[in-house]
């Protein structure tokens, strides 16, 4: 149990805008024990060494009863989450942002895992891909066993950019998880800027109605270096515009050409909070397993790092 002051606590408090986080997923499920602890070590050392402030581990689902389409890189499980963050990984004065599964967890679970949560770090509660799946908790009730709980930690949500864009009521959504404990929301992958401006501009608004701080706000940005890749974004639910799509697929370097496409998004993301008067920071991950794009993604949160300077503090 760590007690103090992390980063990307302290800047949620502050409302202060220039989180970076990294996002991973767990090892195969499958892993022998050594390998386990030997891909720990690699991630604590990658995470502090790029000096993010904090470290997502996702907990992975198989979300083929989402979509009829065929999923292009098969589905392969992997450990739980919590599991991995609580036992593999050791960082110091980073926090660990720990994506939670609640569907598949009973109360006692969730309480268990509520009351070891550190003071530096958080939970994300997501639900099932599908309501076609039986839930053995729902939402609603893990929000009301954090409550109950009032723990250490933060409890943070998920921000769908594509679903506000048919059906205009994510921001209602953001709104309503505030209310039941979540301090801070994380989107998925941003690839349209058109609906991704189209939430914060009707969250703001929202919430200027109702007189209270718009949430914070933490945008993902994920590299793109195969066809495949863009396949599997696309498969995620993911809207890379056709522009865009077209402009990755005929780059010499597709990988390259997907880093400065995620660069000019963060920087008009950042000057449109700015204008909004949103607290934001970033989070990098990669959907590929692909050493290459792994390896971008770190490129990429060090470019997205070294400007953060210029972010305005809120």
């Amino acid at each position: 149990m760590t007690k103090f002051y992390a980063m990307f606590i302290t800047k949620l408090a502050n409302r202060e805008s220039g989180i970076i986080l990294y996002g991973i997923t767990p090892p195969r499920l499958e892993s022998p024990e050594e390998r386990i602890s030997e891909i720990g070590k690699v991630q604590s050392d990658r995470v502090m060494a790029l000096g993010a402030d904090g470290l997502i581990i996702y907990d992975l689902q198989d979300e083929t009863s989402r979509t009829s389409q065929q999923r292009p890189f098969p589905f392969t499980p992997t450990l739980d989450a919590w599991t991995f963050a609580d036992q593999y990984i050791h960082i110091s004065g980073i926090s660990k942002i720990v994506y939670c599964s609640v569907g598949k967890r009973n109360p006692e679970q969730m309480r268990n895992i509520m009351s070891s949560i550190s003071a530096a770090d958080s939970l994300v509660l997501v639900g099932l891909p599908s309501r076609e799946e039986k839930a053995v908790m729902h939402l609603k009730d893990a929000y009301n066993l954090w409550n109950e709980a009032r723990t250490g930690g933060v409890l943070g949500g998920v921000a769908i950019a594509e679903r506000h864009s048919s059906d205009n009521a994510e921001h209602i959504r953001l709104l309503k998880k505030a209310s039941e404990g979540c301090s801070y929301f994380i989107t998925q992958c941003v690839y349209n800027l058109e609906y991704m401006r189209k939430l914060v501009t009707d969250l703001s608004a929202e919430c200027e109605t109702r007189g209270q701080q718009v949430p914070y706000m933490i945008f993902t940005l994920t590299p793109c270096g195969s066809g495949k890749t863009l396949q599997f974004l696309n498969w995620l639910g993911i809207n890379v515009p056709d522009h865009l799509s077209e402009e990755l697929s005929q780059s010499e370097n597709m990988l390259e050409k997907s880093i400065h496409i995620c660069l000019d998004i963060a920087r008009d993301i950042a000057e449109f909070c700015r204008q909004k008067n949103v607290p934001f920071g970033f989070n990098i991950e990669s959907v590929s397993a692909r050493k290459l794009e792994i390896e971008a993604s770190e490129q990429l949160l060090t470019s997205v790092k070294s400007w953060q300077t210029e972010l305005v503090r809120y």
